[in-house]
């Protein structure tokens, strides 16, 4: 009796490499919730023009009612002006909703660092294939050119160079303001994103590219291109997976600080980096102002590294915790 009539007569049922990391991410528990608070904060960003409609207001409206009249810059009642009207209280000196600047914070804050992380991933992945195929000068090249970006004082280097690259922006007939700085933020973010993946992609390749299935396809008169892009990306996925779950929170991290430094999204519009900065001087008599965009930026962060260390190891048990 063959292998494949046994296997059917018994019931097993052959799993590819991908079905069973599935398997093995959905018993993660650490998975399941760090993956849960994540979708928790998309919807959010999804369905916040939903809640303007729910609470008859819109995040850039001023609401001087709810500030003391003696104390203009604090919130009538307890905990930031908490209230059934007001669900996270309101803004210091402008009364705006904040749980509505928090959603709408949401959607710019992930908008800018998932396309950030895209942006770099498609980079990396080119620019690691290509170094970790050709190898030679081309290598040298490229892989000289990542040590120097990562060299880098990231953070510093953006904050000069956004001024500059606004103004090239704006000559190309970008709007000026937000229309303007939000492309500026991806750009500069993703420029210095894109080697931390190349890295890895150039190391996988270097491995791949003398393997059998390789040669075999080399032999078979295949072009450059298909061997590149045919036979050894497709075994890439599974380490540009892992990689691009843990660059996200680095992303969502680094653009809030973009714009608490000041070089990131301009008021009015809402921003988690924006409302930290708001926050600072008001932290004595509104704790709460702080404290919600600080803690989301926290749990998100931390769900998007617990979800990056599952997805590794249901790719890869034996790196297993």
């Amino acid at each position: 009796m063959s292998t494949a009539a046994i296997a059917t007569h018994s019931g097993i049922e052959g799993r590819s490499p991908t079905q069973m990391a599935w398997q093995r991410l959905k018993k993660d528990r650490s998975a399941k919730i760090s993956g849960s608070v994540i979708a928790f904060f998309l919807l959010l960003a999804i369905t916040a023009p939903v809640f303007t409609w729910i609470m008859h207001t819109t995040p850039d409206e001023f609401h001087p009612e709810t500030l003391d009249p003696e104390f203009a810059t604090n919130p009538l009642g307890k905990f930031g002006g908490i209230s059934g009207t007001h669900w996270f209280g309101v803004e210091p000196r402008t009364g705006r909703d904040v749980f509505l600047r928090f959603v709408y914070g949401a959607r710019t804050s992930l908008t800018i660092a998932l396309a950030a992380t895209l942006v770099a991933t498609v980079i990396g992945i080119v620019i690691g294939l290509i170094s970790g195929f050709f190898g030679g000068k081309t290598d040298l090249a490229l892989s000289r050119t990542m040590e120097i970006t990562l060299a880098f004082p990231s953070i510093l280097f953006a904050l000069a160079i956004t001024p500059v690259l606004e103004n090239v922006f704006e000559g190309w007939g970008l709007p000026p303001g937000n229309g303007t700085r939000i492309p500026v933020m991806i750009f500069v973010l993703a420029m210095f994103g894109w080697p931390y993946i190349a890295r890895i992609v150039r190391g996988q390749v270097i491995s791949l590219r003398e393997r059998e299935f390789v040669e075999a396809a080399r032999a078979l008169g295949a072009s450059k291109f298909h061997l590149v892009f045919n036979q050894i990306l497709p075994n890439l996925w599974a380490p540009i997976l892992v990689t691009v779950a843990l660059n996200i929170p680095t992303m969502i991290t680094a653009e809030a600080a973009l714009t608490f430094l000041g070089a990131g999204v301009i008021d009015p519009t809402s921003d988690w980096g924006a409302m930290l900065l708001a926050s600072v001087p008001f932290y004595s008599i509104n704790p709460t102002y702080t404290f919600i965009p600080g803690f989301a930026l926290f749990l998100l962060v931390l769900s998007f590294s617990l979800l990056g260390d599952s997805i590794r190891d249901a790719l890869d048990p034996r790196s297993s915790r």
